[in-house]
């Protein structure tokens, strides 16, 4: 009975999970498209709610929530269920998308799918050869042997996008990174934008006049034998226009309508950034603020951290809450049970990890598929999100596992198998670390750039505008 009431519980929860993914998927992601495949819709919603139901089992491993052997049952059903997703059910289900986009395969969609299908396979085969994942006692067709691939991808995922946010925030939320603009630069750029339109409007009227007048100059030409009325308005229209250099008056358009371009993005860049300097000087503006010094430090901190690691090979053996309860009690001279508030304070921090890591998933998800989407390619998208999510989460539980403290990392170790788990928080700091420098660089060439466009435009004005 305590095996049913326990997967009971773990299916319901599972149930709601999928319901949020579906509404999800329907209300964020597809919301400016029609999905012509259901099974696109359960996919995405069923990887979102397997990879939160690992998140599920982390929290009730600490809580200490349904009976060990229930836990355990369902960690490795879960487990083997995303591992399915990830490796078979949506690569093929991309393969397949890919191959119905392709006229000349449409009578061997399933043939050319598979096909695709198993030439992922070998390449993701492939990837754990460079690398030290697993120990010599595995065979080849071991559980571990898919794990350690699946989390050699979604660690470098994190990484990337974790080294690229922990750079980013902060240039977003400090107002210290906010170039000056004033009122006056709006004003000027704006009328640079009127003049610009004024001009193309005044280059297609000469266009149009020049088309009209020599359709009109082929029109009076008629026959000698003509009516009377027909010489007598030839004899009185007016005489010829210069013509216009047709051609060349359509390229200063195409360059014109470019600048046009240019400039109404530069000055919509120019409201936003009037915008955030206003929004800055707010009370949260002002809280986002101190957040962006605070992550400013974080970041330089997380740097040199992943630099020492990588360093002189180092890697955290005990997790940082009971560490530093154990600095409290030992050097400080607190005196409590460093057991209990290990476990609270560890549900709390795993908690907030979950659920941060979940948001940013979702938003970033969400960017990048209206990025980059389109009414036909949006179902094999989705897909690919679906892949990046589960490994994405594989691999957090695969990571978070160093958070937890001693007690609680059996279970994992034991339904992840033997893997080399030093590696991949060594692989994490690497990856990190280049992101995050690679970000940086990227950053400070954007943003010293920056101010140098009012002067490009003022130079492409001057030359466009001779007449």
């Amino acid at each position: 009975m305590t095996f049913l009431f326990d997967s009971i519980v773990m299916f319901s929860t599972q149930i709601l999970f999928f319901a949020f993914g579906w509404v999800f998927f329907l209300w964020q992601l597809f919301k400016d498209y029609e999905c012509h495949h259901q099974t696109v819709q359960v996919i995405f919603a069923m990887t979102f709610s397997l990879s939160c139901t690992m998140f599920e089992l982390i929290i009730f491993e600490i809580v200490g929530l349904l009976n060990a052997s229930s836990r355990f049952f369902h960690w490795k059903f879960n487990l083997y269920s995303m591992l399915f997703v990830v490796v078979f059910l949506v690569p093929f289900c991309i393969s397949y998308f890919v191959v119905s986009n392709i006229r000349f395969l449409q009578r061997y969609k399933i043939g050319a799918a598979a096909i695709v299908w198993g030439v992922f396979v070998y390449f993701f085969w492939k990837i754990g050869d460079p690398f030290p994942i697993l120990s010599a006692q595995h065979g080849i067709l071991s559980i571990e042997q898919v794990i350690s691939r699946v989390g050699v991808i979604g660690v470098t995922v994190m990484a990337l996008l974790s080294g690229f946010g922990a750079v980013n925030c902060p240039y977003t939320y400090s107002s210290y990174f906010l170039r000056h603009v004033t009122d006056a630069d709006i004003h000027s750029m704006e009328k640079k934008l009127m003049q610009t339109n004024e001009r193309i409007i005044s280059m297609k009227k000469r266009i149009a006049v020049a088309k009209r007048t020599a359709a009109m100059q082929r029109g009076s030409e008629v026959p000698a034998g003509g009516s009377i009325w027909s010489r007598f308005r030839t004899a009185t229209a007016p005489s010829p226009i210069p013509s216009e250099n047709i051609p060349q008056l359509q390229q200063d358009v195409n360059i014109h309508e470019e600048l046009s371009r240019q400039l109404f993005l530069e000055t919509v860049d120019l409201h936003a950034t009037k915008h955030r300097i206003e929004y800055s000087k707010t009370l949260k503006g002002r809280y986002f603020n101190f957040l962006g010094y605070f992550f400013s430090l974080y970041c330089m901190w997380k740097i040199f951290m992943c630099t020492i690691n990588i360093v002189f090979n180092r890697v955290g053996k005990k997790d940082p809450v009971t560490k530093g309860i154990e600095i409290l009690v030992h050097y400080l001279g607190f005196e409590f049970d460093v057991a209990f508030w290990a476990q609270h304070v560890s549900f709390i921090l795993v908690g907030v990890m979950i659920v941060t890591s979940i948001r940013g998933l979702l938003i970033t998800l969400t960017k990048f598929f209206y990025a980059i989407s389109s009414s036909k390619s949006s179902n094999i998208i989705v897909m690919g999100l679906a892949q990046i999510m589960g490994m994405y989460f594989v691999s957090s539980v695969l990571l978070m596992r160093m958070n937890m403290p001693e007690s609680y990392r059996t279970i994992i170790t034991e339904v992840l198998g033997a893997l080399q788990f030093q590696f991949y928080h060594r692989w994490f700091d690497v990856i990190f670390l280049v992101s995050a420098l690679s970000s940086i660089g990227f950053l400070y060439l954007a943003h010293k750039q920056a101010p140098e466009k009012h002067a490009v435009k003022d130079l492409t004005l001057s030359h466009s505008f001779r007449d």
